[in-house]
């Protein structure tokens, strides 16, 4: 199937300034509609130096005419440079020690590297069955470095059809092109034999946390320019490519 482009330049700052933080963008390429929000708080940072901050997002997919949409395949992420990762002190969890672990499990064996939490929803249609959602909490674990990089590691889990846990090593690579500094491309994995459409997730991560004294965070940033951007591509199985940039204001700490 020809593959079909849309980019998008997402104002989030004019939806946050019209229904506050958590104000939502619709996005729509053809029939198929995105509802996006996130943000990051606090809002007022130092300018020249990295300070401790959350991250929030999440979004829904779904169709004009009401029907399944494609099934989202990829994720590539592309972050301002005016931040950084901080692991020191930090447990690492590794990919082996998830696998075939329920939520409650891989959160006790590894509780200690959790730095983010969420919830991811589809919804399962089989051949000749009425269709019908499925949800699991999903984590994030600090990983093991890889190739120089730090990771993490997402996990989620259902029983549908079968009990699985799924387990996605993510690499946060550095990169040098403009604003953004780091990259991050995660592959949706096959949810329910292939019978499963990914429609809506949402994810926090702000794990903070004490190493000989000093305070530190999981993800920090800088004010350095008045805003922070990020750019989003999200491929799909119908060959549908949409990228976005999504920027943020934030003030200056005096």
């Amino acid at each position: 199937m020809q593959r079909k482009t849309l980019t998008l330049a997402l104002g989030l700052l004019v939806a946050g300034a019209v229904a506050g933080d958590a104000g939502a963008v619709k996005l729509r390429a053809g029939d198929l509609l995105i509802t996006a929000h996130g943000g990051f708080t606090p809002r007022v940072l130092p300018r020249d130096h990295d300070a401790p901050i959350t991250l929030h997002g999440g979004g829904r997919i779904s169709t004009i005419s009401g029907q399944l949409p494609p099934i989202l395949e990829t994720i590539s992420l592309e972050y301002d440079r005016h931040g950084s990762v901080e692991r020191r002190g930090l447990p690492v969890c590794t990919a082996g020690e998830l696998q075939t672990t329920t939520v409650a499990t891989a959160r006790r064996i590894c509780r200690g590297s959790i730095v983010g939490r969420g919830r991811g929803r589809a919804i399962v249609k089989f051949p000749g069955q009425a269709q019908f959602p499925i949800s699991s909490p999903i984590t994030l674990f600090n990983g093991p470095r890889k190739h120089g990089n730090d990771t993490v590691i997402a996990h989620a889990y259902t029983t549908v059809p079968v009990a699985t846990a799924f387990v996605v090593p993510i690499e946060i690579k550095r990169i040098h092109k403009g604003v953004y500094g780091y990259r991050t491309d995660t592959r949706i994995p096959e949810i329910a034999d292939g019978y499963g459409v990914p429609v809506a997730g949402s994810l926090k991560i702000g794990r903070k946390w004490t190493y000989r004294g000093e305070r530190l965070s999981f993800v920090n940033a800088r004010c350095a320019n008045g805003r922070l951007q990020a750019q989003g591509r999200f491929e799909f199985d119908d060959g549908t490519r949409l990228v976005g940039t999504f920027l943020r204001f934030c003030g200056v700490r005096s």
